[in-house]
């Protein structure tokens, strides 16, 4: 059963509070810990997801709620929904702002995802009461709350014309910190990003950009993110340790189709085992011990 908490209750989150025009009420469901806001990290990004797009957003939500982050999003299909659910596939705690009433599951297919989050101790939030149909104006509305809620906002992927954007123009409004993650200058989903960090915010590459911002030690992320590997990232890894290899020279070695060998190198790259310049591959010398 919903539950709703006042702007003039001292348990309504601080943040959000600050922000022009702050819902008056929140209906939520899920146990209301003041604690979940007090470090929140947005991931927003395009429902038209790519492979590369959501191994990257895996890599950094993993990261960041293994080291205590609460992920926040608007729950929608694509990056979204790829952040909630890395955010209760890590253990970590997730804040799904709605479009829609508290009551709605939308959209309604991920019913499994909703239900997991509120397993997992996260909270699903709506400034609309009950059964409320979302609307095209509901969904930036849901945006400000996104924003508001975060001392810093991620935009991962994203077009020129992307509901994304708007949440990253409302976190610089609030004053909040902005990363994007840079991506193929050829792939429309990577022009917003691209876009955003032209103009000024901050590039992220790895998990290491967004756990300073929050003051934590990159000891944070557990020995378990940095150290499991998949078969096929394990495979990369012992092909890179006879030296750096370019892509083509990897692609021979490892025998795979170029995009999935590009979004595990991503990958790779994100977590710390391996760096790209020179148009070479080259494995990070701390990894050499644990790659056999």
């Amino acid at each position: 059963m919903a539950k709703a908490i006042e702007i003039t209750n001292k348990r309504y989150p601080k943040l959000l509070k600050q922000i022009p025009g702050a819902p008056s009420k929140l209906y939520y469901k899920g146990k209301w810990d003041p604690e979940i806001f007090n470090n929140c990290l947005a991931v927003v990004g395009s429902r038209r997801m790519t492979r590369y797009g959501k191994d990257c957003t895996r890599a950094m939500v993993t990261a960041a709620a293994e080291a205590g982050l609460t992920i926040v999003s608007g729950f929608m299909y694509g990056i979204d929904a790829a952040a909630h659910q890395a955010a209760v596939d890590a253990k970590g705690r997730t804040i799904a702002a709605m479009p829609c009433g508290i009551d709605l599951i939308h959209p309604a297919y991920q019913d499994k995802l909703y239900q997991e989050i509120l397993d997992n101790n996260g909270l699903i939030l709506s400034e609309y009461p009950a059964k409320t149909e979302p609307q095209n104006w509901t969904y930036p509305q849901r945006n400000r709350i996104v924003a508001g809620l975060s001392q810093a906002t991620l935009v991962v992927e994203a077009a020129l014309k992307s509901g994304s954007l708007i949440t990253a123009r409302l976190a610089r409004q609030y004053k909040r910190r902005l990363f994007a993650m840079p991506g193929p200058v050829n792939n429309v989903t990577s022009q917003g990003t691209l876009k955003l960090i032209n103009d000024g915010a901050q590039m992220a590459v790895c998990p290491q950009d967004i756990l300073t911002f929050y003051g934590i030690d990159t000891a944070a992320i557990s020995k378990k993110q940095r150290d499991a590997v998949s078969p096929l990232e394990k495979k990369i890894i012992t092909a890179l340790v006879f030296g750096p290899m370019e892509i083509d020279e990897l692609i021979l070695r490892v025998k795979l189709p170029i995009n999935e060998l590009s979004a595990t190198l991503s990958l790779l790259e994100l977590n710390g085992f391996i760096k790209e310049y020179s148009g070479k591959y080259h494995l990070n010398a701390e990894v050499l011990d644990r790659a056999g």
